[in-house]
């Protein structure tokens, strides 16, 4: 984990997400906790438990992206799960346990793309040596029978090899047709049909049976262009040691992981505090989800993960729920509490101009590839920004999201027409925004539909 204070925290979160000063605050202070833990004495350190976080606030203002960006920034496991995916033991559903399986294998993930990237020259340089084997196949023994002697036969066959290999270092063999041998993957001959809590298992009986079942492999010919690539990711594979993969991701998962609960306020509550719909037992979720947020052991395929030390940050809208209606167990471990705050119309300004892949941004980047080169006057950017920020008002209040499907709208007839378009060069402004939406805008029931 980067040695990271909390005011670097939020000045890396601050280049990509706008606004919510205390929620950065908060989690900032929550990661840089996690180091200062590692720096106590063993006996007191197995003593201090994260402080969850409970980011209260609307749709579209920045509570995922905050969490994601967070896990990103100091390379930690992250699993971002909807709280109503889950439902109470014993009825058809995804039992809590998965989500830390979940975080297991993202952790996986990680610390395999780690090794790789150790491994990685000596992976490539192996690759080499193999594609030098299928370019220059060795030659049979009775071939040199007649000839000097086995000493000279190796040396000839040891310079035609370095003439070899620099000529494929140059690439001039780029283009030479070689077969290579791919494993064939084993298919288990069943299935389990279903999700929840038959996923563990279907997961495991198709590893069983990649084990005890022979693995047909298949020769393909193709040119070494293409056929580098496969070998460095065969030879990479082969340099791997997957139980000390297995025991790092565990670790990395048990001290760093983040799991990001999302929609929490919808298993809050009774009858009138959770939302609609099927409702298996919001209750019932809460008391399985307890003993996850409180730290206990949990069984996965890698060995038991406990979940003490995971951060958990929870987050909900909390329209027709409060915070107070989850159980106060739940409520116990989740000691901070933030709300972040509905965007402002300068908000929106800023969301479009400052980020460092701002919609402005991907927009003209997109409509480069067509050599369209698209300018977003300030006074366009203003104007946008104000009508998601009236839209917002007068419909469903959809936070920053509203920004995409207004910015579609604006850019709409230029990238239907981009490839066609004579002039390359395209000045959107205040009034071209205006002649685009004014009309929709204006008419509340058309913008229920389309902004």
């Amino acid at each position: 984990m980067p040695d990271l204070t909390p005011r670097q925290i939020v000045a890396e979160l601050d280049r990509d997400i706008v606004g919510q000063d205390d929620a950065k605050r908060a989690v900032a202070i929550a990661l840089r906790n996690r180091w200062r833990r590692k720096q106590l004495p063993e006996e007191l350190r197995a003593q201090v438990m994260p402080k969850n976080i409970l980011l209260i606030g609307p749709t579209g203002v920045g509570k995922t992206e905050i969490a994601r960006r967070l896990a990103k920034l100091v390379g930690a496991p992250f699993v971002k799960v909807e709280a109503t995916k889950y439902t109470e033991v014993g009825y058809y559903g995804r039992d809590v346990e998965s989500l830390v399986r979940d975080l297991v294998e993202a952790s996986i993930a990680l610390v395999k793309a780690g090794e790789r990237d150790r491994v990685a020259e000596s992976a490539r340089d192996r690759a080499e040596a193999r594609l030098l084997d299928l370019l220059l196949p060795a030659s049979p023994p009775s071939a040199h029978r007649d000839e000097a002697g086995p000493d000279e036969a190796a040396q000839r066959r040891q310079r035609s090899r370095e003439k070899m290999k620099a000529r494929l270092e140059a690439g001039e063999l780029e283009d030479r047709q070689v077969e290579i041998t791919l494993p064939g993957k084993a298919v288990a001959p069943v299935s389990i049909l279903g999700a929840g809590n038959m996923e563990q298992m279907e997961m495991d009986l198709q590893g069983m049976f990649e084990k005890i079942m022979p693995k047909p492999a298949q020769a393909r010919t193709m040119t070494v262009a293409e056929a580098r690539p496969i070998l460095v990711a065969q030879e990479s594979e082969a340099l791997l040691d997957p139980e000390k993969i297995h025991r790092s991701a565990v670790g990395l998962a048990e001290e760093s992981g983040i799991i990001f609960l999302d929609e929490i306020d919808k298993i809050a509550g009774g009858e009138d505090g959770g939302g609609r719909g099927p409702d298996v037992s919001r209750q019932g979720v809460q008391r399985d989800l307890l003993p996850i947020v409180e730290g206990t052991t949990v069984a996965t395929k890698y060995g038991p993960v406990k979940t003490d030390h995971v951060l958990f940050v929870a987050a909900g809208a909390f329209h027709r729920a409060k915070p107070s209606d989850l159980m106060p167990e739940l409520q116990g471990r989740f000691p901070i509490r933030v709300e972040l705050k509905d965007l402002t119309r300068d908000d929106f300004a800023r969301i479009l101009r400052e980020p460092r892949a701002s919609l402005i941004v991907q927009y003209r980047a997109l409509l480069a590839t067509e050599g369209l080169e698209v300018e977003f006057t300030d006074d366009a950017i203003d104007a946008i920004a104000d009508l998601a920020y009236q839209v917002n008002r007068s419909t469903q209040n959809i936070g920053a999201r509203r920004l995409h499907t207004i910015l579609e709208r604006v850019v709409e007839e230029i990238s239907f027409e981009a490839t066609d378009r004579p002039e390359k060069r395209v000045a959107i402004d205040a009034a071209y925004v205006r002649a685009r939406l004014d009309a929709v805008a204006n008419d509340e029931d058309l913008s229920r539909f389309i902004l």
